[in-house]
């Protein structure tokens, strides 16, 4: 139960459908898609464009994306990849002999083909009653006509100033006399406008065949880039079978690898051997638990996870019982673990979206360019920024997530869905690049563990743990930071929140919804 006492909003509560997005304009978007006889997927998908316009840090047609899918809230979840690959070129011993050590941030070789497009065009065609051509009508409008700069997006815009400048097609349009603009200002982008018209015309084809695709491959092959129009115009989405598995009664769906998902249900199975329910939710003892776990989790994470296409990982393995058992035995609850290596991890900008329509369908998407502004690359015609999820690949002999071509890289943004006794219970996800293992986990754990409704489960403090430190939110209570500190942590105070999520929970015996929405970020959630 809510405490009134304390500061934010409510959960969303409706009947006939739900949608909550991390941005106001995608939400409307997608509750007026609703109402006008779309469905979920139709809803999610123009979300998704509106957010690749009004917040173009987090997001674009230059990205990628991945998608959980419960038709009629019933039966087997769908998985779909949307995520782009290595160019055909991509050898890691060409870049070895450039002097790379590592796949750089910014730049064409961090760009990888983008998958956001076709993955668009292929779910409609085969899960919405809508086509493209009404799933971006409301992004060209802002696009072409403009958009108020809202606050989150504002502050990260700003911190994107530099990768901006470096680039002078992205200058011209996103720094707008000089700067980022601030919240509350007008912004336009005309150019891309024109690019969603030839994709609403000609659907995937006018993406990654054309002038479109031509734009694209020029910029990069001027700045040095391996990729080719082939590259683009072979690039295709998959359906593949999630992975997942239990924790006190839920079942818990996640992409297979070249996914990160693995990483939160490792954590969760580690977990389900501790009572946390028994223990104060915002305590040191919890959150010891929960950074241990993550811990553990994260190191599985950068020793196996690659593309299953071209590499073998051990996924049952990985998710068995005796694998969880053997990394909880590891962990003091009195205790930081000393033996583990330094986890690097870094947050990245991202959108996701949960929707939820009046056949229950249940969709989990989201979507991403990965870095903020993603490689600083903008298609000087077209206005597209192009994602840098190249950065993720690694250049070491024998790892499986080794640069090769036409691979894709392990990737971190992850939807989520709960569901129990073969139906959909809830379509979830938390954004934040490295963290959202994290953030899936003690969203779940507030929920499942100690009670939480979905808005106290997303407003509720957290931590996060990289480059050997806890980073602790504000709101961690300072006998939980200093409980940590005596198990050996060192902790420090982000300047920045961690994540940003959204959820809807179904309720099929009272026939209602519950949405929520992270006041993280500048969303919300709507239902009617």
């Amino acid at each position: 139960m809510r405490d009134f006492q304390l500061p934010g909003r409510s959960p969303v509560r409706a009947t006939e459908a739900m949608a909550a997005t991390s941005h106001p304009l995608a939400t409307l978007a997608a509750v007026e898609m609703l109402r006008s006889g779309g469905n979920a997927m139709d809803a999610a998908v123009c979300a998704a464009a509106v957010q690749a316009v009004v917040e173009p840090q987090s997001t674009g047609i230059g990205g990628d994306c991945f998608v959980l899918y419960c038709p009629n809230g019933q039966g087997e979840v769908l998985a779909f990849n949307g995520s782009g690959r290595a160019p055909a070129a991509a050898e890691a011993e060409w870049y070895l002999d450039k002097g790379h050590d590592e796949l750089p941030e910014s730049g064409p070789h961090a760009v990888t083909v983008p998958g956001a497009v076709d993955a668009w065009c292929r779910l409609l065609d085969d899960h919405g009653r809508k086509g493209i051509d009404a799933a971006l009508a409301p992004a060209i409008h802002y696009a072409e006509q403009g958009y108020v700069v809202q606050d989150r997006v504002a502050f990260d815009w700003a911190e994107s100033a530099a990768l901006l400048a470096a680039d002078e097609h992205a200058a011209r349009i996103f720094l707008p006399d000089g700067k980022a603009p601030l919240a509350g200002e007008l912004h336009r982008q005309p150019q891309l406008a024109d690019t969603l018209r030839i994709v609403s015309r000609r659907g995937r084809a006018g993406f990654y065949d054309g002038e479109v695709a031509d734009d694209m491959v020029s910029r990069l092959r001027a700045l040095g880039g391996l990729h080719t129009l082939e590259d683009f115009s072979a690039t295709r989405g998959d359906y593949v079978r999630p992975v997942g598995t239990s924790y006190r009664g839920y079942d818990i769906h996640q992409m297979p690898p070249n996914n990160q998902g693995l990483t939160a249900l490792i954590m969760l199975n580690v977990l389900s051997g501790f009572s946390l329910g028994s223990l104060e939710p915002n305590g040191a003892e919890r959150f010891h638990l929960e950074i241990e776990a993550g811990r553990l989790a994260y190191q599985d994470r950068d020793n196996f996870i690659g593309d299953q296409n071209q590499v073998h990982v051990p996924v049952e393995q990985l998710l068995s019982r005796y694998h969880a058992d053997q990394l909880r035995a590891e962990i003091d609850p009195a205790r930081a673990m000393t033996h583990l290596p330094r986890l690097e991890l870094q947050p990245s900008d991202t959108v996701y979206i949960s929707v939820v329509d009046r056949d229950r369908n249940a969709v989990s998407f989201i979507n991403s360019t990965f870095g903020s502004f993603g490689s600083g690359v903008v298609g000087p015609k077209t206005g597209v920024v192009l994602q840098n999820r190249g950065t993720s690949f690694r250049l070491a002999a024998d790892h499986p997530n080794r640069i090769a071509p036409g691979k894709r890289p392990m990737h971190t943004i992850m939807p989520g869905m709960m569901t129990a006794k073969g139906r959909a219970v809830m379509p979830f996800g938390v954004m934040g690049g490295g963290y959202q293992p994290f953030g899936h986990v003690h969203v779940l754990t507030n929920m499942i563990d100690f009670g939480m409704d979905p808005q106290e489960a997303l407003d509720a403090p957290r931590v996060f743990y990289r480059q050997n430190a806890v980073e602790a939110e504000r709101g961690v209570p300072a006998e939980a930071i200093a409980g940590l500190r005596e198990r050996g942590h060192d902790v420090s105070i982000p300047t920045e929140p961690h994540g940003g999520g959204q959820l809807v929970l179904i309720d099929w015996d009272k026939g209602t919804l519950t949405g929520a929405s992270d006041p993280r970020k500048d969303g919300c959630a709507l239902g009617y």
